[in-house]
């Protein structure tokens, strides 16, 4: 179990897509523990290979009701109700903003023995699973904000860094 390195914004490797996982084996689950310490380090509740370097279509969730680790997930159906929820990032930290995103959500996924699973979620669940699977799809969260909001947002994380 290792506390991996965040890769930080504005990192080009947080704007690519991740591989899918083809191997199911020691070294993804020793990935996936790695992920839930580096996670819970930084501190967050959902963190994706990617955001320790490695494109791989991993997720780690903890929201405290137990961990789950997910595998090539994949949204297969969104409910029309959308809802606003304040979304952050591990690899951006200390600035934070609300985010639209479908209420309900349904996903497809591998478990770490590579046994195909489905889930349905809403919430909270259903909004990190929305972030994280964006994420592997190369798309940065602030993405999902206006042009003046994300620049806003930038600024504030760069004078936080600086500082």
């Amino acid at each position: 179990m290792t506390v991996r390195p965040l890769v930080r914004y504005p990192d080009p490797r947080l704007a690519l897509p991740a591989q899918p996982v083809l191997l199911f084996d020691d070294v993804l689950r020793e990935l996936a523990q790695d992920l839930l310490e580096t996670m819970h380090a930084a501190p967050g509740i959902g963190i994706t290979a990617p955001h320790v370097g490695i494109s791989q279509r991993v997720v780690v969730l903890d929201l405290g009701d137990g961990v789950r680790s997910y595998v090539n997930p994949e949204i297969v159906w969104t409910s029309p109700e959308m809802i606003l929820h304040k979304e952050g990032s591990v690899s951006m930290p200390g600035v934070n903003d609300d985010v639209e995103r479908h209420a309900r959500i349904r996903i497809r996924y591998q478990d770490l023995d590579g046994n195909a699973q489905t889930e349905e979620s809403d919430g909270l669940r259903a909004v990190c699973h929305q972030h994280e699977i964006d994420q592997l799809n190369g798309v940065f969260w602030i993405r999902r904000l206006s042009r003046l909001k994300r620049e806003r947002l930038v600024k504030r994380f760069e004078k936080l860094s600086r500082a």
